[in-house]
């Protein structure tokens, strides 16, 4: 008679030698006791035993990894069907912009400083557009999507494909759905990467890739790099210098005269953004590129991509703040920077949608706190009069476009009907909350340090 622990064993062995790509179980994550529903993407084997790569149902693709068999749990497998395709997301549940969010008829206004909302009726034709897509099941911004998407393949004389930023729905493969970088080594960092990138294949089998800060060239050596570092003269992106204020300076690097940097710039962002679709022409586009000064030179901090023309008015493609970098204002850096040259071009823009999980977080915030900062400082026409603005003049001053200021406001719960006409009202926690939120963002954009012209890209003769 087999011991019922016997009898265990041999099911659990059973179990795991049928565990197959699409199979979803309970597995541990990394350095914790949770045990959320995860995806076999992958399954290898390494010196005599198997290793799953997993994707974690509702959680980003930057927590896959591989997992050995003692962090399964193979008494809750969930087998495939054969009829149904596999549909692994990339991100967390699916939820709507500002949801739960619908305008209040109170009987009376809350308290709170008042503004009249002028402009009632393109207020209200732009809300009821938006309920109308809500029922429609089509969402302006999901939380759940990523900044671009699919891979292309790696043909060409740099073998490696090219990567302009451009957002477009597609279908992961396995391939492109596993990481394939296990290390970047980029200046003083030493960086794990978070998605998927087409380096060259045998760039992607070493422990490292060393790539050098100034160019972005990628080598699979220290060695190697070092040699190239005595040969490279560059110290700076590859673009003219429009802003420097204090370390901070950006860099205007055109897609077409500076093809190579571009491409090993848009190589080195898809380590970090999923759902990038990748190209070889990175001509229409242009490149700003953050960096932060010191006596070694001009270290890439982050940056953001741009179509010369946008039908649309995207201001921003894609758009991203390097690891080390992250959750010190970086990032609302970039997004102040873009707005700022939609004002000097004269027009509001808005960031292609749609947006990743943080890029959507980063934006929302930037978005509450540049339009609170202009509502609290709105002051009246006259005495015992409240401050009269409209949704336009939000957007001609703040260069944010119509749809973002109307979905912030609501997200906010500042708009409120009244006696006819929709007001915004602000608590005084509204404004204090505000008010701190200022004071720690220590770093801002001075327009006075911008030194740029915008170009008219439509005639293209004259570049």
């Amino acid at each position: 008679m087999i011991p019922n622990h016997c009898g265990w064993m041999m099911i659990n062995i059973l179990f795991q030698s049928s565990l197959v790509e699409g199979c979803r179980l309970p597995v541990r994550m990394q350095g914790g006791d949770d045990w959320p529903l995860a995806e076999i993407i992958s399954v290898k084997e390494v010196k005599g035993s198997k290793c799953y790569y997993v994707h974690y149902v509702d959680f980003n693709k930057r927590l896959d990894e591989w997992v050995t068999e003692e962090r399964l749990d193979t008494r809750k497998v969930q087998f495939p069907r054969r009829d149904v395709p596999s549909q692994a997301g990339g991100t967390g549940t699916p939820k709507k912009l500002g949801g739960g969010n619908s305008l209040s008829r109170p009987a009376s206004p809350p308290g709170g400083p008042e503004m009249q909302l002028n402009g009632s009726a393109v207020l209200a034709a732009a809300l009821q557009k938006k309920i109308s897509r809500k029922r429609k099941g089509i969402s302006l911004e999901s939380e759940d999507s990523q900044d671009a998407s699919g891979p292309a393949s790696t043909t060409g004389p740099a073998s490696c494909p090219r990567s302009t930023g451009s957002m477009v729905a597609h279908h992961d493969d396995v391939v492109t759905r596993m990481k394939n970088v296990e290390m970047i080594e980029l200046g003083r960092h030493r960086i794990r990467p978070w998605y998927f990138s087409p380096y060259p294949q045998e760039m992607v089998h070493l422990q490292c890739i060393y790539i050098c800060e100034f160019c972005l060239k990628y080598r699979k050596s220290r060695k190697c790099l070092e040699r190239h570092l005595a040969k490279c003269n560059l110290r700076h992106p590859p673009g003219n210098e429009i802003y420097r204020k204090g370390r901070i300076s950006f860099f205007e690097i055109d897609g077409r005269k500076n093809k190579a940097y571009a491409q090993n710039l848009c190589l080195l962002a898809k380590l970090f953004l999923d759902h990038k679709t990748l190209y070889y022409d990175t001509d229409p586009f242009l490149f700003y590129v953050m960096t932060d000064f010191d006596s070694r030179g001009f270290h890439i901090v982050g940056y953001f991509s741009k179509e010369k023309e946008s039908t649309e008015d995207y201001n921003v493609a894609c758009i991203l703040t390097m690891p080390p970098y992250q959750r010190k204002g970086y990032g609302k850096l970039l997004i102040e920077f873009s707005y700022e040259l939609s004002k000097f071009e004269g027009k509001t823009g808005s960031p292609e949608k749609p947006l990743s999980d943080l890029g959507l977080l980063s934006y929302r915030s930037y978005w509450a706190q540049t339009i609170l900062d202009f509502l609290v400082n709105v002051k009246p026409v006259g005495d015992n009069e409240k401050p009269q603005i409209t949704i336009n003049e939000i957007c001609e001053l703040t260069s944010i476009k119509k749809e973002d200021v109307i979905s912030t406001l609501q997200n906010l719960n500042l708009i409120n009907y009244y006696k006819g006409q929709y007001i915004i009202t602000l608590s005084e926690e509204t404004v204090a909350a505000h008010q701190r939120a200022m004071e720690r963002r220590k770093i801002r954009i001075d327009p006075k340090c911008l030194h740029w012209t915008p170009k008219d890209w439509s005639k293209r003769a004259k570049w």
